[in-house]
């Protein structure tokens, strides 16, 4: 890992960011432990949710629609969250062999390098919900929101409360998605139309398995995989938000122990967006060693589990439209504004 960063929160995507040298060194001691070095966590996390995802289908008849739904609707969920830490270089130091254990299509709609690509791109912090920049921003330049039709508008708005997001959000990623396809395919980039073809053959091949014991291919996208893509935006959805600390866009969510465990602690996110590879096993230990340093380093972008966020936001829409201080006409000097807020390390900015 590289050396603590106490200067400057402006660095490459897959740098790490330590609160102090004694915590790098409390990592890497840590990071010598057997069963971290074995990632022992990670395999038992890929054993139960391959086995109880093939389990549910196998026994779908056994289970019963309802029960074999849920169970489902959760391993698929909890799949997605594999497959991020799979991005992140775990289990193992081989890309191609993460990229192997996570590229079965289970949740249908992307193909794992697409997500990977995207994912690597948005860990570039300083452009954290830049809307140009950022692939997994909810945010637009003043000149995108301005030629949007009203309608258009309107859904957004919808996909900014909690409610909203859970049913809208999957369709306008699953839109994007598809684009994005279309577009591979249109200006034949060989690259993505390789991954998009592999992506279809399994997903094929999928489908085929499933049908044998009564599962369809439109229930199992109506009934399974749009409802855990929903399941996922309960983490997403106010993960980040515009700050011109780098430090304050992402948030340190102190939700319940299932939550964390099915999202594999991605609520502390803030920690992970610092110590992107850092094991999900040691993301919750790390903040709690040092939970008042990542309060005060979030600027308080501090929640009390994803009760608060449904209680507030359940019909009252994320003031989240045109970005606060990011416009493409008047980049330069918001541009210059961003890389001149220096995180002095205390969770203080200053200018320079």
């Amino acid at each position: 890992m590289p050396a603590a960063d106490t200067k400057s929160n402006h660095r490459g995507a897959g740098a790490a960011y330590y609160l102090s040298e004694q915590q790098r060194a409390r990592i890497k001691l840590l990071s010598r432990s057997w069963v971290w070095r074995l990632e022992l966590p990670t395999w038992v996390l890929i054993g139960v949710i391959y086995t109880g995802w093939f389990a549910c289908v196998i026994y779908w008849q056994q289970l019963g629609t309802v029960l074999g739904s849920i169970l489902l609707i959760l391993f698929t969920a909890w799949y997605t969250s594999l497959q991020h830490e799979l991005i992140h270089g775990h289990p193992t130091r081989w890309r191609r062999v993460n990229q192997l254990l996570g590229t079965l299509p289970l949740a249908v709609w992307y193909p794992y390098g697409l997500y990977r690509d995207s994912h690597i791109q948005h860990h570039k912090d300083e452009d954290l919900t830049h809307p140009e920049k950022d692939p997994e921003s909810y945010y637009y330049t003043a000149k995108q929101w301005q030629n949007f039709p009203q309608l258009f508008k309107g859904i957004v708005r919808i996909s900014n409360t909690f409610s909203g997001r859970l049913i809208l959000g999957p369709a306008l990623d699953i839109i994007a998605t598809n684009r994005s396809a279309i577009r591979a395919f249109i200006t034949g980039d060989r690259p993505a139309i390789a991954m998009w073809l592999v992506h279809f053959g399994l997903l094929g091949l999928l489908f085929y398995w499933m049908a044998g014991y009564g599962i369809s291919a439109i229930f199992y996208i109506l009934v399974i995989s749009y409802p855990a893509l929903s399941l996922t935006k309960v983490r997403s959805f106010f993960e980040h938000r515009a700050a011109e600390n780098s430090a304050a866009r992402s948030t340190l969510n102190e939700a319940a122990w299932p939550w964390r465990l099915l999202f594999l602690n991605l609520n502390y996110h803030l920690v992970h967006h610092d110590l992107p590879a850092l094991p999900w096993y040691g993301l919750r230990r790390i903040y709690l060693e040092s939970w008042v340093q990542y309060q005060h380093r979030s600027e308080q972008f501090v929640v009390n589990g994803y009760t608060e966020w449904f209680e507030a936001f359940v019909f009252t829409a994320l003031a989240i439209e045109i970005h606060p201080f990011y416009d493409s006409e008047n980049k330069a000097r918001a541009e210059e504004r961003l890389h001149t807020v220096i995180d002095r390390g205390d969770g203080h900015t200053e200018s320079v």
